[in-house]
């Protein structure tokens, strides 16, 4: 069957199949914790199948969760609009807001099965009056994704509609966690990364930005060209993007099985972080961004910051793509 559903790591789950592709969404949190070529053995995102007490407690750092809001608020607290919002203080050593509201939530499944663009499953959440959101983002909106698996990859669609009576804000991102190497046959070591940043936002103790750029180092200044090590250093860095050819994606590079993993993001990710677990080894976390850390704070124009403000009635719409294609270099 195109898509079931089963069971994953103890967990509800929908299975996507289609040609060599497989994929696994766990409803319980809205994440889509794998992405696998059946026919060649790879795995290109960071699974949790056997280490689900530990996923339970850090869903963050395995498949694509949902950031909204993504990353860091000062003390929880912004005014957007017009509108103040107070967020919980859920990083003590930092005391700010991290990551959001729908990390660590079930989403319903909506819709699921197979039309002409292959296996799907669409998930959405209407947020209202009573909903567990709604406490502290107190808007009446639904926001929903659909997953597309088909013989060219896997595609994500994300659409977010204010059905309130007043503006509301949209910053949203996906700390995806991709595996460096894909395939059991490599290694890291023959793994490099190319990224469509363009500027270094300088990060304050609190992890915060203060407004200011910093240089590039050597290897950011390979990742737009390609050939960074994804492991040259720790990283949890933040950076404007600056697409290349319309397009603003990671391109993880294979040169042993000369082939490319590419995650080619909407243009409306406006910025990227980038976090490797502390120089971890085995994944790194390529983050798209619509809008920069903590931007409703900063003292920047809503182009820069990419803070979206939806009008009553109006919508957001993103396309998102994963997929396989052999090496340039």
């Amino acid at each position: 069957m195109p898509a079931v559903e089963t069971t994953y790591g103890g967990e509800r789950a929908v299975r996507l199949s289609k040609g060599s592709y497989e994929a696994y969404l766990l409803p319980g949190w809205g994440n889509l914790v794998a992405l696998r070529d059946v026919t060649r053995g790879f795995r290109f995102l960071r699974e949790p199948e056997h280490e689900m007490e530990e996923f339970r407690k850090a869903p963050g750092r395995y498949g694509i969760p949902v950031l909204y809001p993504p990353n860091r608020y000062r003390d929880g607290e912004f005014t957007i609009a017009g509108k103040a919002y107070r967020l919980p203080v859920n990083e003590e050593a930092t005391h700010n807001h991290l990551h959001g509201f729908f990390m660590r939530i079930e989403w319903p499944v909506v819709d699921m099965g197979e039309d002409e663009a292959g296996a799907y499953v669409e998930i959405a959440h209407e947020v209202k009056e009573g909903h567990p959101v709604y406490a502290h983002w107190p808007h009446t909106f639904r926001f929903g994704i659909r997953y597309e698996l088909s013989d060219e990859g896997l595609v994500q669609r994300v659409r977010i509609e204010n059905r309130g009576h007043e503006p509301m804000p949209v910053m949203l991102g996906f700390h995806t966690a991709v595996n460096v190497p894909f395939s059991p046959a490599s290694r890291a070591e023959a793994c490099s990364i190319q990224l469509t940043i363009g500027e270094r936002w300088e990060l304050d103790d609190r992890k915060l930005p203060t407004g200011r750029f910093q240089p590039l180092n050597e290897n950011e200044r390979k990742m737009p060209t390609g050939g960074a090590n994804p492991f040259y250093e720790p990283m949890d860095n933040h950076y404007t993007a600056r697409p290349q050819g319309g397009h603003n994606r990671m391109v993880l590079t294979d040169a042993e099985l000369g082939l490319a993993f590419v995650y080619d993001v909407d243009l409306q990710y406006r910025h990227w972080m980038v976090w490797n677990n502390n120089c971890c080894g085995t994944f790194f976390c390529p983050e798209p961004q619509t809008s920069m850390v903590n931007a409703p704070n900063m003292d920047l124009p809503q182009d820069v910051t990419g803070l979206i403000v939806l009008a009553p009635s109006e919508s957001f719409s993103a396309t998102s793509r994963m997929y396989v294609e052999p090496s340039n270099r």
